[in-house]
């Protein structure tokens, strides 16, 4: 991965429906060298996948989990990633193991995940934060 390659995931991480042409003359150089790039990094996996951020008034938290020592942790979190209400699910190293970003209805629907989270005899506590303002980074 070069220069190019990174200043275009730039401008896709800020808005993944930018038009090859626009981001061509951004960077300076032709929408076809923008759509090689893009194809090319979604082929090695740099691009896991385009995703719509939302304002929908829903309640966000993350909920940071610890789990058991002797726990597959990726077989957890695979788990959790179906689940309906959670954006992301990330392996972590600290004091917790794994942190799930939610989006859900209501402070219900995040109480409920953390009770199902809990339910899991894998899961050894939980810690959740709400997310009161988010901003593009």
């Amino acid at each position: 991965m070069d220069t190019l390659d990174r200043e275009i995931l730039n401008i896709l991480r800020r808005d993944a429906r930018t038009p090859y042409t626009k981001i061509a003359a951004m960077v300076d150089t032709s929408e076809g060298t923008v759509r090689n790039r893009v194809d090319r990094l979604e082929d090695t996996g740099v691009i896991e996948r385009f995703t719509v951020s939302t304002r929908t008034g829903n309640v966000k938290a993350m909920v940071e989990i610890s789990v058991a020592v002797d726990v597959n942790t990726t077989a957890v979190s695979e788990c959790m990633a179906d689940w309906d209400e959670v954006d992301f699910v990330w392996q972590v190293s600290g004091e917790e193991d794994i942190v799930l970003v939610v989006d859900a209805a209501d402070t219900r629907g995040v109480n409920d995940l953390i009770t199902k989270a809990r339910g899991l005899e894998e899961v050894k506590s939980t810690k959740t934060r709400l997310i009161l303002e988010e901003r593009l980074g």
